[in-house]
């Protein structure tokens, strides 16, 4: 089996967004820092509550879809269509916004620690006009196993081959087939996995340092994995927490404006348009 290696390296940017939340972009800072067919990687982490309180205030979205993992903190989803649910330490919110939706994402907390991540994944051309939906994941839904070397691994969605078993995540399937870990490794553990040749993928490191090969990488950084059948990396001295996100590649062209993904500009107009008028939600 081939190895993966790391071919790009993409560190975070500081950033805000929504109404001036504090976060922390890696993919999605450009059109060239994308992994197709994933548009974005944000994570949000602090324990000061002015660089998150004003959260996500009503705001639209079309032909993608959102995954919110929290790692610590409480926040509230409300859409337009009547959709209400809360995303609390632990849990995942998977949200298909289709042909459109508009909600907002606002704290439920006024101190303390609010960590996570919202990833961005693309819709293919025949899926981005079909009907919103949602599916709210609570923390003890999602499959937990301890690793060989004494870590942990979060089966978010797909199906993680290791060299002894297959662990089954919350989430199966999907137009991209996506796989998304999250790891906690213990200093100097090795962890190793088969990917599916044809899927594209990428590790975030948000605690602690690892290496793939030759390549460290330490918190905050996108790796870009190179192609293979096959991922070992290896935790640093402090060990590490990151995320591991492969999917079948879309290989269609991707016009984005703000919160629409669609194929081409024409799209796009359309887009704007719906929005203004009021039939992006109808």
């Amino acid at each position: 089996m081939t190895q993966r290696s790391i071919s790009n390296i993409i560190p975070a940017r500081a950033t805000s967004d929504g109404a001036g939340v504090k976060l922390k972009r890696s993919l999605g800072q450009s059109a060239h820092s994308r992994v197709d067919p994933f548009l974005m990687l944000d994570e949000f982490y602090s324990d000061d509550p002015a660089d998150y309180l004003a959260g996500f205030p009503s705001h639209p979205h079309r032909g993608f879809e959102t995954v919110t993992y929290m790692l610590e903190g409480h926040m509230l989803h409300e859409d337009h269509l009547g959709n209400r649910g809360d995303l609390r330490s632990g849990g995942v919110q998977w949200m298909t916004a289709g042909r459109g939706i508009v909600h907002s994402e606002m704290p439920q907390q006024d101190q303390g620690v609010m960590r996570g991540f919202q990833l961005w994944i693309n819709l293919p051309a025949a899926q981005k006009m079909k009907d919103a939906s949602y599916r709210d994941i609570q923390s003890e839904d999602i499959p937990v196993t301890r690793l060989a070397g004494g870590g942990r691994a979060k089966v978010i969605a797909g199906e993680l081959e290791l060299p002894d078993k297959t662990l089954t995540g919350a989430v199966l399937g999907g137009d991209v087939e996506p796989l998304y870990v999250d790891l906690t490794l213990n200093p100097g553990e090795q962890f190793d996995c088969r990917l599916p040749a044809a899927h594209q993928g990428f590790i975030y490191i948000y605690d602690g340092d690892v290496s793939v090969g030759t390549d460290a990488l330490g918190a905050g950084n996108a790796g870009v994995l190179s192609g293979g059948e096959a991922l070992l990396v290896t935790a640093g001295g402090v060990g590490a927490g990151l995320l591991l996100l492969a999917a079948r590649p879309i290989d269609e062209p991707i016009v984005q404006y703000g919160p629409f993904v669609m194929n081409t500009r024409e799209e796009i107009e359309e887009a704007l348009q719906d929005f203004r008028s009021g039939r992006l939600t109808t």
